[in-house]
């Protein structure tokens, strides 16, 4: 295959937004450097290969390193591959420049054929290097997210439908690597948070010998709200353990010397989001809960809602209720109403109910048991829904009747399982149903009547809080979700620690209720970490901050994914 070469002339102006549609963010000459130059690995015959080149930031870093080895023939040795042809005119001028040129294909990397395949469109590489386009799901769509998704599923890889581009680009790009050869890519620090990434993470265990991580405290795209982290690997045959390097910014990465490396024996299942911790304040985590906490699946079982398959149909307000004269002993059951919002203190008092019911909420969920009598105002009702064509939703068509849901009785704690800041436990003082826009949890009978009482507001601890960061999972926009069995290892602090918690508390509930209910969340887990960290476990100042420290670089990282505040 012969150089391509690109003599239109460029635009004056690429544009910032266009790049941004294109997931395209170019690669700081520092960066890419230091990639290039660990791919090659002194081999001046190494053939290198960047599957998204843009305006060729590695190829000009790798040009120059394979120059300083002695390499002549950068042409065969050298190939980017970049959909955007612009993009590709500027690395071909940039290489003239520096007196090199390269093989340059004007394709989508999809549409190459890795040398397993039967008809096999390139040969294998040294080294792939490289930074993916970061286009999320959204934007991901139609024949190229078909095609994405094919490639890595001939990998071996099943992505979800959530997964953004950068995912499918890297399994495919590996795929055109020599047995023994290396993959250095910049990539999203999502890698080691988010839920439709664990596919990538259990991949990279399996597909290569060796793999480090180099994460960075930085942001390092000016363009870009998210942060990266540097991905080497290299072999294959699968390892057991990651090599960790903590950095500032691209300035430090030459002062990583050999032996500077941690060591991380990585889970199958679990996230890696604690990598994101520095080591002083995963080991301080670690120990705190290993020593005062346990899990909250040892109180009690974190359950889902009940699932209607439609809310909006199921969950009625008082005035519909009234309209169609639905009996509320017969036809329907009281709930907390679908969404979070509500839930502002600890708890969720029968007078928060009456007070959303009169405000018009949704604080019914339709639910006629089997002896209520089949009135004229519930057969309407009912006609209603199946002229909305509810009873065609798939939860309505496997039950019978479509139109009475499996209620869940009423917990004693609902846990707010999707949020911005943090997930909350909130005492169930209503003693009312819920719909699975929330979790509940049901505590064991045994569990002692100051655990319960406390439970909600002494989670609100900085160990607790730095727990969900690490076990929950990170969605778009910055949101946090919980799954059940991730709420179920929730640490919280044991029921002595609790008791002696809540005796200095205890007199206090109210008054931090009502700032909890008035937005003032900090100040209300500051006042439990002096009590519970400070006294009753004996941190020191300085750990407690290193606690509050780790919270606050997770949430932050997290929700720079979106554009939401620490303070929604």
């Amino acid at each position: 295959m012969q150089a391509r070469e690109y003599l239109r002339p460029l635009p004056l102006e690429l544009g910032i937004e266009n790049r941004k549609r294109r997931g395209a963010y170019f690669t700081p000459p520092t960066i890419a450097e230091f990639l290039s130059r660990w791919a090659i690995a002194n081999r001046a015959d190494a053939r290198v290969m960047d599957p998204t080149c843009g305006d060729g930031a590695f190829l000009k870093a790798a040009a120059q390193e394979l120059q300083k080895l002695g390499s002549q023939d950068l042409a065969e040795q050298l190939t980017g591959i970049d959909i955007y042809e612009p993009s590709l005119q500027e690395a071909a001028a940039s290489l003239r420049a520096q007196g090199a040129s390269a093989n340059l294909v004007n394709k989508d990397a999809f549409e190459l054929e890795p040398p397993g395949a039967f008809f096999p469109t390139l040969p294998p590489f040294d080294a792939v290097v490289g930074n993916p386009p970061f286009v999320r799901y959204q934007n991901h769509r139609g024949e190229a997210r078909k095609a994405s998704l094919t490639a890595a599923l001939r990998q071996g890889v099943r992505l979800s439908g959530l997964a953004s581009s950068w995912a499918s680009l890297l399994i495919h790009a590996s795929s055109f690597l020599t047995p023994d050869g290396r993959l250095a890519m910049v990539l999203p620090a999502e890698l080691l948070t988010v839920g439709y990434a664990e596919p990538v993470r259990k991949w990279l265990r399996r597909r290569f010998s060796s793999v480090k991580l180099i994460i960075f405290e930085k942001l390092q795209f000016e363009d870009a709200l998210a942060n990266v982290v540097l991905l080497l690997a290299q072999g294959t045959g699968g390892c057991d353990a990651f090599s960790l390097y903590f950095v500032d910014d691209a300035e430090d990465l030459e002062k990583i010397q050999p032996f500077d490396e941690m060591a991380v024996t990585m889970s199958t299942d679990s996230k890696w989001t604690d990598l994101l911790l520095t080591v002083s304040q995963r080991q301080l985590f670690k120990s705190v809960v290993g020593s005062f906490y346990q899990s909250l699946g040892d109180l009690g079982s974190p359950e889902l809602g009940t699932v209607t398959g439609s809310n909006d149909y199921f969950a009625l307000s008082e005035s519909t209720r009234r309209n169609f004269e639905l009996d509320e002993q017969l036809h329907v059951l009281p709930i907390s109403p679908p969404g979070t919002r509500h839930l502002k203190g600890l708890a969720f008092t029968r007078g928060d109910w009456q007070g959303l019911r009169d405000a018009g909420e949704r604080v019914w969920m339709l639910h006629p048991n089997s002896a209520a009598e089949f009135t004229p105002g519930l057969r309407r009702y009912i006609e209603s829904g199946e002229e909305a064509g509810v009873n065609l939703a798939y939860k309505c068509q496997i039950r019978t009747p479509w139109w009475r849901p499996p209620a869940v009785s009423a917990p004693d704690f609902f846990f707010t399982y999707m949020s911005h800041r943090f997930p909350r436990i909130v005492a169930n003082h209503a003693n009312v149903s819920f719909v699975n826009s929330m979790h509940g949890i049901r505590l064991r009978p045994d569990v002692p009547k100051t655990t319960r009482e406390s439970l909600s507001l002494l989670a609100l601890n900085s160990v607790t809080l730095l727990g969900a960061e690490v076990f929950g999972r990170s969605y778009g926009g910055g949101i946090l979700k919980m799954e059940p069995r991730e709420a179920a290892i929730l640490p919280i602090p044991t029921s002595e620690v609790l008791e002696r918690a809540w005796t200095t508390l205890r007199p206090e509930r109210d008054a931090l209720n009502r700032q909890l209910r008035n937005g003032v969340w900090t100040t209300v887990v500051a006042r439990v970490d002096e009590v519970l960290l400070r006294e009753c476990l004996s941190l020191t100042a300085d750990e407690v901050s290193v606690l509050r420290a780790a919270v606050h670089s997770l949430r932050t990282r997290r929700l720079s994914r979106g554009s939401i505040s620490n303070d929604d």
